[in-house]
């Protein structure tokens, strides 16, 4: 298979960084571009990044020589050099917009890990072993945008990573009429560690700006189906959430309630857990978990510390279902926030697209 030449936006932030080391690694994907704001263009990355690395492997020395461009303006030469770049932008989102649709006008392809497309109509937001059908869009899209190859794909925010997936089999054959998501997330998910952010040690914050309207909304969006050109969310099922930043390094945990109209067996629900499968578990996707969804059987998992690596961080973990008095169910599920839930996500995004042909 060829090598996919690839770029990373915003290749100095956290999420960026994780990037870097996905890529470095991978199979169908090299490296070639890095672009940040205008205090790091011109320099090498690893002088760019000085001070700031928050990874524990080290900087991969390919990319540690790499001139760091600058996102703003030099969007004609990273899209002429790429097949595609990936988007962790740190900037207000009306300037994400336009940066990454000016990128997409450039023929360059835009998988995008930030939030600012994820409600404009015609540009998939996808979690690849949900809603795959929905990149069907992108032709509309384009269309819209006068592209022949140039689009928009984003990934759902980190938050639903670790419950979405799990009521996703269920909704289909059960039909799902309420859920309640309380999250506890980890301070990366704020670009954070405990040194930047030592106010978190020993604290819990009973707010997150923005994430309770994103967990209980994005899930219609990839619930949603496609008419007319584009996506419309599917509002049938009502979900209240509530989220709180955790003294946790990464992995956020979802302590959910769910409600359906035909309530199927606990047995039921497992198995289905069990055996089910995405369209990157058919097509073998180099990121791809090969057990998407992990339930464990004991009462005390799954835990942070323990689970949120399991399959390269890229795998769901479940545990705790019972029956709960207000709501059918009750369950506890787990992810990785930078892996499956940001920069993981965003490259098994990229793998379905290019698998697909749409790179």
């Amino acid at each position: 298979m060829k090598k996919y030449k690839v770029g990373v936006i915003g290749a100095t932030g956290m999420v960026g960084q994780q990037f870097v080391l996905l890529i470095n690694k991978h199979p169908w994907f090299e490296l070639t571009a890095v672009a940040a704001s205008s205090r790091s263009a011109g320099k090498p990355y690893s002088e760019a990044i000085s001070g700031r690395w928050f990874m524990k492997d080290d900087i991969p020395k390919a990319v540690a020589k790499l001139t760091v461009s600058q996102a703003e303006k030099d969007i004609a030469d990273i899209a002429k050099s790429v097949d595609f770049v990936f988007s962790a932008v740190d900037m207000k989102k009306p300037k994400i917009k336009v940066l990454e649709e000016t990128y997409a006008r450039k023929e360059c392809p835009v998988i995008s890990n930030n939030s600012a497309h994820r409600w404009t109509p015609d540009v998939p937001m996808v979690i690849p072993e949900v809603n795959p059908g929905h990149l069907k869009v992108i032709e509309h899209q384009k269309n819209r945008l006068g592209t022949k190859r140039g689009f928009i794909a984003v990934k759902s925010n980190c938050s639903i990573q670790s419950y979405v997936p799990a009521l996703h089999p269920l909704k289909a054959k059960f039909g799902l009429k309420s859920v309640l998501a309380c999250t506890y997330q980890a301070i990366s998910g704020a670009g954070k560690t405990f040194d930047l952010w030592p106010e978190m040690i020993d604290n819990v914050i009973p707010y997150i700006g923005g994430e309770d309207e994103k967990s209980e909304i994005e899930p219609g969006k990839i619930w949603g189906h496609i008419k007319d050109g584009v996506i419309v969310p599917d509002d049938s099922v009502k979900i209240s959430a509530q989220c709180i930043r955790v003294p946790v390094s990464d992995g956020h945990m979802a302590a959910m309630f769910m409600s359906f109209e035909n309530k199927p067996s606990k047995d039921t629900i497992l198995r289905i857990w069990k055996g089910y499968k995405g369209l990157p578990q058919e097509l073998k996707l180099p990121s791809a978990p090969e057990q998407f969804l992990h339930y464990f059987e004991e009462e005390d998992r799954p835990q942070t510390n323990l689970d949120r690596m399991l399959e390269n961080g890229m795998a769901v973990t479940l545990g705790r279902l019972r029956e709960d008095t207000q709501f059918d169910y009750k369950f506890i599920g787990l992810s990785h926030n930078t892996l499956r839930g940001a920069a993981g996500g965003a490259v098994l995004l990229a793998e379905l697209l290019c698998a697909e042909g749409y790179i």
